[in-house]
């Protein structure tokens, strides 16, 4: 027991950590020139590149998503029950499209394909045009002839080779220049952003991917409520045209016993018939005009507004690295490195050198 230390023999005191420190910056002042050298490298390194590296541009759109009134439905349904109308069949529609779906809607192939596929100018397609400056015919030159494909032609006429292109063309487009974000988590209002070399073809294929996918939602969301607000128009008309018939064919049973004998009952019985059906008709009729008018309340109301409230304008923001931000990153860059070099150099001399 007397033999033992209350402290451990690895510990060491805050003088030789300075001590240590003075010794590290004594080294590195040593290396001076190596450190200025790399200095001036890197200074060049970061010119280059700044002077070389493409601007980005980015065009982004904002806007705002209000769902449909889908809770509005849930309760007329239960004041319509009240008088006998069942509004089953014309509640709202399924929670496919709800919350954030529309954003991955975004990201989707079929977005994002049809977008490409859009025209970019009076001799090109957008697709055309990102090939142009991405270079992927000189990229792609051992894989696609792309001077034989024709992306213009019908999409039922594409090769396996077209469905290629676009599919990857889609998926650089996806994770390298679309961002679909929404910018406070609280509000209803979603950012999409292309980001291109190009200046032109950002601002395009952001408005045309806009453009596609908010007409697809919308036409989506009321899809199921315009179906049903169809078949009940039809049906209302249909039922309308025959009450029509019925009562013309009423009118003609009454005059032809125009004063039947009341002693007689079998001379009405034709008129008590197409009376009958009369008041049948216009009951059905009746109940389908009720539905009708409901229907087409639920699909105003199930209908989502979609605002834009900004929209990409030229110039787009860009950015780039200025040539004096590069030249600064690129000494510090540089100069990082180095020391970390000499670092573990000068660790590899004590340790395992002299050992």
């Amino acid at each position: 027991m007397a033999d033992s230390k209350h402290f451990s023999e690895n510990q060491f005191t805050l003088k030789e950590v300075f001590k240590n420190l003075v010794e590290w910056f004594g080294y590195f002042l040593s290396k001076w020139k190596i450190l200025l050298l790399a200095g001036i490298i890197g200074m060049g390194l970061g010119a280059l590149v700044s002077i070389f590296k493409k601007p980005v541009f980015h065009a982004e759109t904002s806007f705002v998503l209000e769902e449909g009134e889908g809770g509005g439905i849930g309760q007329m349904s239960g004041l319509a029950s009240l008088v006998g109308v069942n509004l089953g069949s014309l509640g709202s529609t399924s929670g496919l499209f709800q919350g954030d779906n529309i954003m991955e809607l975004y990201r989707s192939d079929r977005m994002l394909r049809e977008a490409l596929l859009s025209p970019f100018n009076n001799r090109q397609l957008l697709i055309d045009r990102f090939v142009e400056f991405q270079k992927l015919d000189q990229k792609w030159a051992s894989k696609v002839n792309f001077s034989a494909l024709d992306f213009s032609v019908s999409r039922e006429k594409f090769s396996v080779t077209q469905d290629s292109v676009v599919m990857e063309v889609s998926k650089l487009i996806r994770e390298n220049q679309l961002s679909v974000s929404k910018p406070d988590r609280k509000l209803s209002i979603i950012q999409v952003s292309i980001s291109s070399k190009d200046e032109l073809f950002a601002k395009a294929f952001n408005e045309k991917l806009v453009e596609k996918v908010n007409s697809f939602y919308l036409e989506t969301k009321t899809k199921k409520t315009g179906e049903n607000l169809a078949i009940l128009q039809t049906q209302a008309d249909s039922v309308r045209l025959i009450l029509d018939q019925s009562i013309g064919a009423y009118a003609s049973a009454t005059d032809r016993v125009p004063n039947a004998n009341p002693l007689l009952s079998s001379a009405t019985v034709e008129s008590r018939k197409r009376q009958i059906d009369v008041q049948a008709t216009g009951a059905v009729y009746q109940e389908l005009v009720k539905n009708l008018e409901i229907a087409k309340v639920n699909h105003r109301n199930n209908s989502p507004l979609i605002q834009i409230i900004d929209s990409p304008r030229l110039p787009l923001k860009r950015s780039e690295i200025r040539l004096v931000k590069g030249i600064v990153l690129g000494a510090i860059i540089t100069g990082i490195i180095v020391i970390f070099g000499l670092y573990f150099r000068r660790l590899y001399q004590i340790h395992v050198q002299e050992s």
